[in-house]
């Protein structure tokens, strides 16, 4: 079989080159700038894109690339040249329209032109690195008529004054100045910013500062910030319509910086209108203005901050410090609670609820509450009062409210042992007297202060509570171990007994009880003694009550609330009709001041004088003579004779009280200090303050004295020895 061989197939390159007719480029060149002079001049109608996309292709594909390009360059500069003497001739307020025309149509016309050399553009541009046609027509444009140095000064003025027009309240044509600052945008940011943003920027100054100074001499701070607020409003609507958002920014911080900045310290210190007469006078609208304002601006919020803070440690120092406002503690608390509340509600509906403004106002109020060592006694009694009468028929929701605002002004004591003195002292008088409004809301403000200072804050309380209820099962089995005929026959007898530890209770000698009371007195004794093994009973006859029933002239009777001093005193006239102050006191034991306070009420007291005084006065005397009061009437059954008594304490027992609480702190700060040595093992002085501080700060401010005082206590017993070679360091010994 005869093998056949394969031919390859080869196509040799066109020989012959295309022949071109003479002069081919100039002649082609000049039907393209025909039919671009007529797209200048609107008449781009009539022309045929293809035959011109064609042309201009075939001069780039027979090498006359450059000299189309060229010859391009040198018609568009032709063109604008005109362009520009003809835009710098237009009249007065045609000079923006004119030029907004223009524009738009070399932008059309730029397009046209682009199409037609769209080969051009795609090979020998991006080969010979010319920039596009588009580009090209852009830089020429910024050349001939945007940087014309007439032009160019002409629009900067123009489009300045025109905003400051707006700016004055006139309107001006927003569309109109959209389309001109585009055009500077799409000429490049160099364009926009430096014939346009920067000028504006500096022109904006200027007017605002002249603004701000012209305003601050004759507004007053609320209508100032109004001013403020609205020109900021203005430029955010500004920017949003016709300039660049950076643009809109730097304005608005033009407007901070003179209207707000500059001026801050001015307007917030600004007599009868600042921030302080905002404060006195409750003015929400202009205190939230000012806070979104200031808030805009550097230290802004600081220096209101600084204002308020300063006013209200001011204001408060006067409350507390005041002799007049200190006389009723029940209204010195609600004057606290209520400045607590205007300035919650400020900082909530004003400063955006703020934790900086609230953590300054907690500062605040807890400088000025303890300028004056009562405030702990001061919101004790606020509680009492609340808690004996002031919470009866009041809702739930309201007193959790009163007893969360007590909590508040509690946080700030830094006596806080003090203010459980006097709160124990209280509570057992209302437990005692049965004069609490609320078991429930006693429980709940002892749960708070639970919660807030620990167990060991209110096991004391708490215990105070169980006595109570223990008190009720003793009875109980009082009543039931005594013959029924000598329960009959003996007068009623509730005992509270109180666990000594528990209650705020003083040794004090009991008062001689009349012998039908002190009969049944040692009866229960007996009982008491006989069911508890290793007890001690002590009688506090000054802090119990009867009741007494009275036959008065006339056979009227009446059923006598009082205290057991009270019946003590009354029992002696049934066997004798007259009594001197002293046959009183020496039949009774009373002590003097609450004898005197006894008598005071029951002789004394319009509408309460079961007892007649000789001579009538209100003070009580050694040489004072009483009898029954036999015209005493009432129209009520049951009377009750309080007991005349100041609701604060008398300068010794407010030295005593002091005292006790001074003597309470000392094992807290011995503990506290062999605490840190157990952990610490070596420490020097300083650092012993520091850390016992920081640890006793929840219950209140050990003075540094005291606590070195403490330290050689401990030295004394060998708890600590000081360092032999430095003095102010301390070992513990183990």
């Amino acid at each position: 079989m005869s093998t056949q061989k394969k031919k390859n197939f080869k196509i040799e390159a066109f020989k012959h080159r295309a022949e071109l007719e003479p002069n081919y480029a100039e002649k082609t060149w000049k039907i393209l700038e025909h039919a671009i002079q007529e797209i200048y001049n609107h008449n781009a109608s009539g022309l045929s894109f293809e035959e011109l996309y064609r042309n201009a292709y075939n001069m780039v594909l027979h090498k006359y690339g450059e000299k189309l390009y060229s010859e391009l360059v040198n018609t568009m500069r032709g063109h604008l040249h005109q362009l520009s003497r003809y835009v710098e001739g237009t009249q007065g307020g045609f000079f923006l329209e004119e030029l907004n025309r223009e524009w738009e149509d070399y932008k059309k016309a730029l397009q046209m032109i682009r199409d037609i050399l769209m080969y051009m553009d795609r090979t020998f541009v991006p080969s010979s690195k010319k920039p596009p046609v588009n580009d090209l027509g852009l830089n020429l444009w910024k050349d001939y008529i945007a940087q014309s140095l007439i032009i160019q000064v002409r629009l900067e003025h123009t489009l300045l004054e025109l905003i400051e027009q707006e700016r004055t309240g006139e309107v001006i044509n927003r569309g109109l100045m959209r389309n001109v600052i585009q055009m500077l945008k799409e000429l490049g940011p160099s364009v926009y910013q430096e014939d346009f943003e920067r000028p504006l920027i500096s022109q904006s100054a200027y007017f605002y500062r002249a603004e701000s100074q012209k305003s601050i001499e004759c507004c007053d701070c609320g209508d100032y910030l109004k001013k403020a607020e609205r020109r900021l409003t203005e430029e955010t609507e500004r920017a949003s319509h016709y300039l660049a958002e950076a643009t809109g920014k730097m304005l608005q911080n033009v407007v901070e910086r003179e209207m707000i900045a500059n001026h801050m310290q001015r307007l917030v210190q600004r007599e009868n209108s600042g921030l302080v007469m905002m404060l006195e006078d409750d003015k929400y609208d202009d205190l939230s203005r000012m806070y979104r304002l200031f808030n805009r601006v550097p230290e802004g919020l600081t220096t209101i901050r600084d204002v308020m803070t300063g006013h209200i440690r001011e204001t408060g120092k006067q409350l507390v410090t005041d002799p007049e406002k200190s006389k009723d503690p029940v209204e010195f608390v609600q004057r606290l609670l209520k400045e607590k509340d205007k300035y919650d509600k400020i900082i909530s509906s004003a400063f955006d609820n703020d934790k900086t403004f609230q953590n300054a106002l907690n500062s605040s109020f807890e400088h000025f509450i303890n300028l004056n060592p009562r405030s702990p006694e001061f919101i004790s009694l606020f509680v009492d009062e609340k808690l004996r009468k002031g919470l009866k028929e009041v809702r739930e929701e309201d007193v959790e409210a009163v007893l969360d605002k007590v909590m508040i002004l509690f946080r700030y004591l830094q006596e806080k042992d003090v203010f459980e003195k006097y709160y124990k002292q209280h509570l057992a008088k209302r437990l005692l007297s049965g004069k609490s409004a609320s078991d429930e809301a006693e429980r709940s403000l002892i749960v708070k202060l639970k919660t807030e200072c620990g167990y060991q804050f209110t096991s004391k309380l708490e215990g105070m509570f169980t006595d109570m209820r223990t008190s009720q099962d003793t009875m109980k089995g009082f009543h039931a171990s005594q013959p029924p005929v000598m329960m009959e026959r003996q007068p009623g007898l509730p005992v509270l007994v109180l666990t000594t530890g528990s209650w705020p209770m003083q040794a004090i000698t009991a008062c001689n009880l009349p012998s039908e009371i002190h009969w049944v007195c040692e009866r229960f004794k007996a009982y008491y003694l006989g069911t508890h093994s290793g007890r001690k009973l002590s009688w506090q006859t000054s802090m119990g009550s009867a009741d007494l029933k009275a036959v008065f002239g006339k056979g009227q009777k009446h059923e006598l609330i009082v205290s057991t001093y009270q019946m003590c005193v009354l029992m002696l006239f049934n066997t004798s009709d007259h009594l001197s102050y002293k046959d009183i006191e020496e039949a009774t034991a009373i002590p003097a001041a609450d004898l005197k306070r006894c008598l005071q009420s029951l002789a004394c007291v319009k509408g309460k004088n079961v007892l007649c005084k000789e001579p009538m006065s209100k003070d009580i005397l050694a040489g004072d003579r009483f009898c029954i009061n036999e015209r005493f009437s009432s129209k009520f059954f049951k009377v009750k004779i309080g007991t005349v008594a100041a609701q604060k304490e008398s300068e010794p027992e407010k030295q005593e009280t002091r005292q006790r609480v001074e003597e309470d702190r000392k094992p807290q700060i011995e503990a506290a200090i062999v605490r840190i040595m157990k952990s610490r093992r070596v420490l020097d002085h300083n650092n012993i303050v520091a850390e016992v501080t920081k640890q006793l700060q929840s219950r209140f401010l050990p003075n540094p004295v005291v606590i070195k005082k403490r330290i050689e206590s401990l030295i004394e017993r060998e708890f600590l020895e000081r360092d032999k070679v430095d003095r102010k360091m301390y070992r513990y010994l183990a």
